[in-house]
């Protein structure tokens, strides 16, 4: 046995053994096929052995050969401590009926990672305090989310919606409506008893605009450009004629932020004050997600470029090949007609497929080399802080734990977090205040 250096991490071992180790394997593997081999004038199990052996004497020999060979190679790989990259490609120099078996094995080996100085790197760490702004701003969403339309000027229990009847922003439309192109109708431009509401953006900004002002009965006619890019083909780029007729014009009733409000959203003690408690614990939650992720994100650039290695080519072939299969399964979750069959070129996925692989490699040798390993004790930590933001925290346990992969997705959650508070110690961190809406737009 000899280990060529082919290159970087390429290399090559030549195993060499006598084709007669390989004898008495043979004959037990014949004598098997033959039990079960059919031929015409012989009772199953009575075939000559002459003709068991015209019949699957090379098989047997090329598969026995490529087995030993295996079985070879990975017994010198774990002898010589060989860190292999991926398995490898077995080449037979010899013939089949030769006394001396010779293969080439190829293969590669994990690469040496140069670690970088890890105090000379930046990362910013953000930090937001929740106001009572944020948690007027967030009851404003959950009432808009429980809203209710009444007629203007129709009086009620809710009252009329004031004396101005005419359409406002926010108020909830039903229109009846024609477009035309050159006095022509268009697929698409024709609706009755259409609605949406007013400053949502669901419609283009002109259709908007005309109908802002107009009450229950209304038409009115105005030009429409549609845009360029319009999903629309027939009609992208050109100038339309609508005429709308409105049929109703309603105005929005947003619930009370009473005791009745936080019922139904499931404070049963408490009122509104424990409503306002629960919701500033979920936006503190929702920001630490948030936090602990643009810092995930920019440590993990930096691993990226600080550290030196070769990537094995066996490594991120097999990362584009996983990336191309998720896309797939994607596409066929979403209905997309031929999914199945469609073409995927694994080149689109180079870039994420190398960044993957080197981050993967440089977790791998950081975790051994600080002893950043997950703990059982860790990862019942996050398991219990997650589960205690349902409503049966024992039950979120028990499912965790049913399954490994989900364990394995906080195992890895885990790490992540262990990688990120090392590299934070060794790093500078430079600490910055930002508000709640500067957060959310940061990438």
């Amino acid at each position: 046995m000899q280990i060529e250096n082919l290159g970087q991490l390429d290399r090559k071992m030549t195993l060499e053994f006598a084709r007669a180790d390989l004898a008495k394997a043979r004959d037990n593997r014949l004598v098997k096929l033959g039990k079960t081999m059919k031929v015409a004038g012989f009772r199953p199990g009575k075939v000559p052995k002459n003709m068991v052996e015209k019949q699957y004497g090379m098989q047997v020999d090329f598969e026995l050969q490529f087995d030993k060979a295996s079985e070879m190679f990975y017994d010198i790989a774990q002898k010589e401590a060989i860190k292999l990259a991926g398995q490898p490609r077995l080449d037979p120099k010899s013939e089949l009926e030769a006394d001396k078996i010779v293969f080439d094995a190829y293969f590669e080996v994990l690469p040496e990672i140069k670690m970088g100085d890890f105090s000379k790197a930046e990362v910013t760490k953000y930090a937001t305090d929740i106001s009572d702004a944020q948690i007027d701003r967030a009851l404003d969403v959950l009432r808009k989310q429980q809203v209710h339309y009444f007629a203007r000027g129709e009086a009620g229990s809710h009252g009329d919606g004031g004396a101005n009847i005419a359409a406002q922003a926010g108020d909830q439309v039903v229109i009846d409506f024609v477009g035309k192109v050159d006095g022509v109708e268009f697929t698409g431009g024709k609706a009755e008893n259409f609605e949406y509401v007013l400053g949502e953006g669901r419609m283009l900004p002109e259709f908007e605009e005309a109908s802002l002002g107009l009450k229950a009965g209304d038409s009115k006619t105005f030009p429409l450009s549609f845009p360029a890019d319009y999903h629309g083909k027939d009609v992208a780029g050109k100038t339309a004629e609508f005429v709308i007729t409105v049929k109703s014009v309603n105005w929005p009733h947003l619930p009370a932020i009473d005791e009745a409000f936080a019922l139904s959203l499931g404070v049963t003690e408490g009122g509104v004050l424990k409503m306002r408690e629960e919701i500033k614990e979920n936006l503190e939650r929702e920001t630490k997600r948030r936090i602990t992720s643009l810092l995930k994100g920019e440590v993990m650039d930096k691993l990226n470029s600080l550290c030196e290695l070769d990537v094995p080519k066996a490594l991120l072939s097999q990362e584009q090949e996983r990336l191309v299969e998720s896309a797939r399964q994607d596409l066929i979750q979403r209905g997309i007609p031929n999914a199945k069959e469609a073409p995927i070129p694994p080149e689109m996925f180079a870039e994420q497929a190398l960044k993957r692989v080197r981050l993967g490699l440089i977790l791998s040798d950081l975790v051994k080399q600080q002893n950043l390993a997950v703990t059982a004790d860790q990862i019942k930590a996050e398991i219990d802080e997650q589960a205690a933001t349902y409503e049966d925290p024992k039950e979120v346990v028990r499912w965790f734990y049913s399954n490994p992969s989900r364990l394995k997705d906080v195992e890895n959650l885990v790490l992540e977090d262990n990688v990120i508070k090392y590299f934070t110690s060794q790093a500078k961190v430079i600490d910055k205040a930002v508000s709640f809406e500067e957060l959310s737009k940061l990438n």
